[in-house]
């Protein structure tokens, strides 16, 4: 008789403790959790970290077609020259705002860029900057060195560039600018005045 008292009291308590848990407990745990996902979601986000920007002249063609005219736009700090070069060429690959008109062909696609100890820089471009060009030895002097003078110009670096397409070295993009060595800042083709 001992025996079922025991067994009797030993399923009274479990009961009475999984009645409390399923009741009582579980709910104010749930509510509690509630309360708290509903208080953080509450709560103001953090403001995002201000991303640091900084003045990079970009090239762009001028009114009269006959030379290139620096510009100046914010483009995204980064410490790593590579990095850097990068954000300066994504500004420079993007699609010109009227009144300004671009030198890159549109649908360029920057794939990456490389930069050696000795400041050369090997900028990878998609097969359209040499697919979609118009063609035409000053169109292709404005292209080329809209590239070089906005690394070389923004970046002290860098010393010199050099233009692949799709990965591979090319002999020119359009049959008339030597593609097949580094080329150093060129400011021949650039306006210093533009008042």
């Amino acid at each position: 008789m001992n025996r079922r008292r025991l067994a009797i009291a030993a399923i009274v308590v479990f009961v009475t403790a999984a009645g409390w848990f399923l009741f009582i407990g579980l709910p104010a745990w749930y509510s509690a959790r509630r309360e708290k996902v509903v208080a953080d979601a509450a709560k103001p986000a953090a403001p995002p970290a201000a991303v640091r920007k900084i003045t990079a002249t970009i090239y762009y063609v001028g009114e009269d077609g006959m030379a290139l005219v620096p510009v100046q736009k914010e483009v995204t700090f980064s410490a790593a020259v590579p990095e850097q070069a990068r954000a300066i060429l994504e500004a420079q690959l993007a699609a010109a705002t009227a009144p300004q008109v671009s030198a890159i062909p549109a649908g360029v696609t920057l794939r990456d860029v490389y930069v050696t100890e000795r400041g050369d820089a090997f900028v990878d471009l998609s097969a359209e900057i040499a697919t979609k060009h118009p063609g035409g030895s000053l169109d292709e002097i404005f292209t080329v060195y809209t590239l070089v003078n906005a690394l070389t110009v923004n970046l002290p670096a860098i010393q010199r560039v050099q233009i692949l397409v799709d990965g591979k070295e090319v002999d020119t993009l359009a049959g008339h600018v030597d593609l097949r060595h580094p080329l150093a800042k060129s400011l021949d083709w650039v306006v210093h005045d533009t008042q």
